[in-house]
Order: structure tokens, then C-alpha cells, then sequence
């Protein structure tokens, strides 16, 4: 926190830090940039709940993001990660005390209370809270339960009922690798949900996003909707050891993801990174070398807390105060990207459209 604080107090030494302008390049089919909700308008509400949701449709978001992981029964619900003391009060909760399990995902050990330990009647008891309560309000905590895709699938039926143009959804699958292991893999119920909901062909408003490559393909050979590769600025797939996301930005590691999906999803500083200060850099190629292979690109993910924010876009020294997040989006729409993920869908959406102009 303190190297942070240092960097937010560099404004007050420094001048001249946002990136030189650039020509403002099309997206790949012209038109213009979508806004996805990144897990909902979670800048305002609770991740991953109903009320965020509803909130980010109402604020104009193109698409919603739920992030699916499985219970033990089998049901797809919204978290960002199976592990659920985060976002959820069972850690306060004693009749789930025994629960708590150390468990290996991706490698990495994960101490906690897991989903997959669950039934979908269990996890509806539990109440979602603020992930970040040192930089967000934790109003709405204990207010909203955890939903399932079939909710946010239900929900998005009824506010596109009286739409001419769809609100989309745009689930990840997490961790699928591990849940296939353990028994509860994601494809079946995600594809027969989506289905049922009438999400199907190429132009259907949904997206289906992973970090892991063989689900990506393992979908697309199960059906033709839209895929996004989302891909990290370190490390890799974690079902491919000893691939980078590094050598998938390539050239020709992009036309390798042009045969199995439709797009990429990458980390925002893999399409302009920040300087040593925290200042935002020159673009890279990605956008265009993308393009250039058929791809979409939507980075992620674009917040509005100063402790998020390039160095000349924050609003003060606190690291919880709001500065131009307006700014920041204006400097990636014009590298020509398709989308954005945010957790602010007012901000966004009003940087979209006076991109537009």
C-alpha cells in the first residue's frame, strides 16, 4: 500500500504522464465498441447478484457478466471464484464451520469454503457481500443471495422482452479443468441452459469466455456460438503447461485462436501498458495484429477507484476516491478495440458514446 501511495502522490512531482494521442483506429466490424458489465455493476453493488445485474441494464450495459462455477448438486451459479469467503458471510456462518477445506486450484492451494461443498439449498442461505470493502461501500452487504445462471438467464428474458436491440450475456466458465476433475463440468449445462433460452447461432448476444484453452474447444466443437479467449499478461492457460498467454498475443498464435474461438478477452495492459510510474505507455500491436486475424478484442477490466487508475487520471491521493475513468476507456476505444469490461457501466457507457461523436 505505501509503494501505492507513493505512486498516487506522483502527480504533485510530475508533469505530462498520460500517453500521446493516437489516431483513433475501427473496431473490427465497425461498429460500435460494447460495454459488459463486469460482474454486473459491481462497482455499486455486490458482485455477482441479482441487484448488480439489473442495475448495470439499467445503466446501459450491452452485456452482463456472470462468472459460473458449479454447486455439488450440479447447479451453475454466479461467482468469481469457487471459494466464496470473499463474497459470500459463510464465514460467519457456524453451521458451515466444518466446511473450511484446503484445496489445490490451478496449482495453487486455496484455503476456504468452496461451492462444489454445497447444495444450490445451502449456498441460497448464505448472503453476498462487498469484495472490496476498503474501496467500496459495503451498504448492500447481507441484502442479496448468490444466484444462478438460470436467474440471470430468466432475468435477461424479461427486460428483452419489450427490446428491439438484446441486453447479451457473457458467462465464463471458471476453473473448468478443476470441475471436470472433480465431477461437475461446465459444457452440458451451460450449452442446455442456453438453449433453452433460445441462445443460438453465430449471432446470438451471448459470448462464452475461458482462460483455459481445450473448454474453448471442447465447446466449439459442441456448438457454434460465440467463444473469447480471455488471456492474462503473465503466465498462461492452466490447461497447457508451458504455454504463455505471451506467445497467444503473437501473430500466429492469434490466428491459432482464430480456429476454435471468435475473439480475445486480454488483461487491459496487454493493449497499453503503464509506464514504471503507472502512466499509460504506447499501444502495443495486439488490437491490430487481432483484427488482422478475424478476432474481436475486449480488454478488461476498466474501474473507476483511483487505485485502479493510470497515473494522471486519479482524483486525489485516497486510493478509494474516483478519477477519469472516462479518460482511460477514451485512450483504449481509440486502438480500435470491439468491447470493454467494467465495473462502472454509467462511466463506461458515457465514454463509449463520446467516442462515438
Amino acid at each position: 500500500m505505501i509503494r501505492f501511495i507513493t505512486a498516487l502522490l506522483a502527480p504533485l512531482l510530475l508533469v505530462g504522464c498520460a500517453a500521446e494521442p493516437v489516431t483513433a483506429q475501427p473496431t473490427l466490424d465497425g461498429r460500435s465498441p460494447i460495454v459488459i458489465a463486469h460482474r454486473g455493476a459491481s462497482g455499486e453493488r455486490p458482485e455477482h447478484t441479482i441487484a448488480a445485474y439489473k442495475l448495470a441494464i439499467e445503466q446501459g450495459a450491452d452485456f452482463i457478466e456472470p462468472d459460473l462455477v458449479l454447486t455439488k448438486d450440479g447447479v451453475l451459479v454466479a461467482r468469481h471464484e469457487n471459494e466464496i469467503s470473499e463474497t459470500t458471510d459463510v464465514a460467519d456462518r457456524p453451521e458451515f464451520a466444518a466446511r473450511k477445506a484446503t484445496k489445490t486450484i490451478d496449482g495453487r492451494a486455496v484455503t476456504g469454503w468452496f461451492t462444489e461443498d454445497f447444495t444450490l439449498a445451502e449456498l441460497k442461505t448464505l448472503r453476498a457481500r462487498e469484495r472490496l470493502p476498503k474501496l467500496r461501500a459495503t451498504t448492500y452487504d447481507g441484502q442479496f443471495d448468490v444466484p444462478t445462471f438460470e436467474e440471470i438467464l430468466t432475468l435477461l428474458a424479461e427486460v428483452n422482452r419489450d427490446r428491439d436491440t438484446p441486453v447479451g450475456v457473457y458467462p465464463e466458465t471458471k476453473y473448468p479443468s478443476y470441475f471436470t476433475a472433480i465431477g461437475l463440468p461446465h459444457e452440458a449445462p451451460l450449452l442446455a441452459l442456453l438453449d433453452r433460452f433460445g441462445y443460438r447461432g453465430r449471432q446470438a448476444p451471448v459470448f462464452i469466455q475461458s482462460f483455459e484453452v481445450r473448454n474453448l474447444m471442447d465447446l466449439r466443437a459442441k456448438s457454434d456460438l460465440p467463444l473469447i479467449q480471455l488471456m492474462d499478461a503473465e503466465g498462461g492457460p492452466p490447461d497447457m503447461p508451458g504455454t504463455s498467454y505471451a506467445a497467444m498475443a503473437r501473430a500466429e498464435g492469434l490466428k491459432r485462436i482464430a480456429t476454435y474461438a471468435d475473439g480475445i478477452g486480454p488483461n487491459k495492459a496487454m493493449v497499453i501498458p503503464r509506464g514504471a510510474l503507472g502512466s499509460l505507455g504506447q499501444p502495443t500491436t495486439l488490437v491490430r495484429d487481432a483484427h488482422a486475424a478475424g478476432l474481436k478484442v475486449h480488454p478488461w477490466t476498466f474501474r473507476r477507484e483511483n487505485y485502479f487508475l493510470p497515473l494522471g487520471q486519479r482524483g486525489g491521493v485516497n486510493p478509494a476516491g474516483h478519477g477519469k475513468l472516462g479518460a482511460e476507456i477514451a485512450a483504449y476505444l481509440a486502438t480500435g478495440i470491439d468491447g470493454l469490461f467494467s465495473d462502472n457501466v454509467r462511466e463506461a457507457v458515457a465514454a463509449a458514446k463520446v467516442a462515438q461523436r
